[in-house]
């Protein structure tokens, strides 16, 4: 990928001298020669500058062209092993693959070719700084390595502490998503910066493969804080499934491609402690696990639970509640979670996968941001402006259809009103 060219021409004349023939001659004007064109090589600047030292390990190679475009990248450490790099989409720089290591030094040899085939190659050679003694921000990549995800996952990453907001965009032009087939999105924060999620304007298509990474390795964030490390992960998108509970029927839809395939009675929070209402995500599924709510608000009890489907950080899952089946689809009873009978949440632990969007509707409270991977619980034009970058105007929800394989388009969550 070049970067727009500027090429420059330098006309250089040369006039002819009259040339002076003694004897009988008639006189003649000179006959000048027609003007020569010198075509210039391209013009390269590279950053890190030559000789430069103490560059981040989150180095990039940075490529100014001037009359031409890149054509070669080549990158090596000082035992002269290759290291492999490749552009950004906008060709404004060249990211290598892995982190550099410390205190170690690197040449970049750029070759940039003019449309005449002239050809400039510029080398800038470089040290990496030490290991930092800042404290590190902690990041956590919520997707895992060659799993299948809901046709709703979100990509998530949690920060500890929180990434202030002066160096948000630092961070996120250090995270890479690619989707084949291609199905681009954005990023957005949360308000107080402890995580970012990415998504498409409309949920991924089934067969979709998504690969990160959160290259955060030596990243300077702000002024007292380092990235921890490099994270990937490439996973598959499943099938569409998709929950929808509502609190004024006490009954849980589910649909598979759009498609309705079964109607559950469920009991949701009691008054004094509610279940949220919005889009959540299915974000852990347990066979077994202990709900241990000691010293917690509205807690003090331990509970063991079969087929329980974690929906936020908060608390509240979908599980087996054998000791509510005369309560679901009449009143609410719970502490906040989604009580449905153990023969119904075993089936439905083989139904749903995580990534899978769960909406809940009709009761005390909403969802509130970040509790949970919350992404869609908020409109598209609502959800871009939590992006540390600029979002490329055009890209915006396909409303007007569904998507392939049942997927429906997802439409305002009852927070957008």
């Amino acid at each position: 990928m070049g970067l727009r060219r500027r090429t420059a021409l330098v006309a250089v004349t040369v006039v002819a001298t009259p040339l002076v023939v003694g004897g009988c001659t008639t006189d003649r004007k000179p006959v000048a020669r027609p003007a020569e064109q010198v075509v210039p090589s391209p013009e390269v600047t590279l950053t890190p500058a030559d000789l430069s030292r103490n560059v981040p390990l989150s180095a990039e190679v940075v490529p100014l062209v001037t009359g031409g475009e890149i054509t070669a990248v080549r990158l090596v450490d000082d035992t002269g092993t290759l290291v492999r790099a490749e552009p950004r989409e906008d060709g404004s720089a060249w990211v290598p693959t892995v982190p550099l290591r410390p205190q170690r030094t690197y040449t970049a040899a750029v070759t940039a070719t003019a449309d005449s085939g002239r050809t400039t190659t510029r080398t800038t050679t470089f040290t990496t700084a030490a290991p930092s003694t800042k404290p590190q921000v902690t990041s956590t990549l919520h997707l895992a390595d060659k799993q299948t995800y809901g046709t709703a996952m979100p990509v998530t990453i949690g920060f500890d502490p929180p990434v202030a907001r002066a160096a948000r965009a630092d961070v996120q032009r250090r995270l890479f998503v690619t989707t084949n087939p291609p199905q681009p999105g954005a990023w957005s924060w949360v308000d107080d910066g402890s995580q970012v999620s990415y998504r498409a304007p409309d949920f991924w298509r089934p067969g979709t493969t998504i690969s990160v990474r959160a290259g955060l390795a030596g990243l300077p964030i702000g002024r007292s804080h380092t990235g921890d490390a490099d994270r990937t992960a490439t996973s598959r998108i499943g099938r569409q499934v998709a929950l929808e509970i509502d609190n004024a029927t006490k009954q849980m839809r589910v649909l598979r491609d759009g498609k309705l395939i079964r109607r559950i009675p469920v009991s949701l929070g009691k008054r004094s402690t509610p279940t949220s209402s919005g889009k959540m995500v299915i974000m852990e599924k347990h066979q077994y696990t202990t709900f241990d709510t000691r010293g917690e608000p509205n807690g003090g009890y331990v509970v063991d639970v079969e087929d329980a489907q974690r929906l936020t950080w908060g608390g509240e899952f979908i599980h087996g509640a054998p000791w509510s089946v005369s309560d679901q689809g009449h009143r609410n009873v719970s502490h906040g979670c989604t009580n449905i009978s153990a023969a119904n949440a075993d089936w439905l632990m083989g139904v749903t996968q995580v990534g899978d969007l769960v909406t809940v509707t009709g009761t005390e409270v909403r969802l509130e941001s970040g509790n949970g991977w919350t992404a869609w619980n908020t409109s598209w034009g609502q959800f871009v402006k939590g992006s540390a970058l600029p979002v490329p105007p055009d890209l915006r929800p396909a409303r007007a259809r569904a998507l392939a394989g049942g997927v429906p388009t997802p439409g305002p969550s009852a927070s957008d009103g």
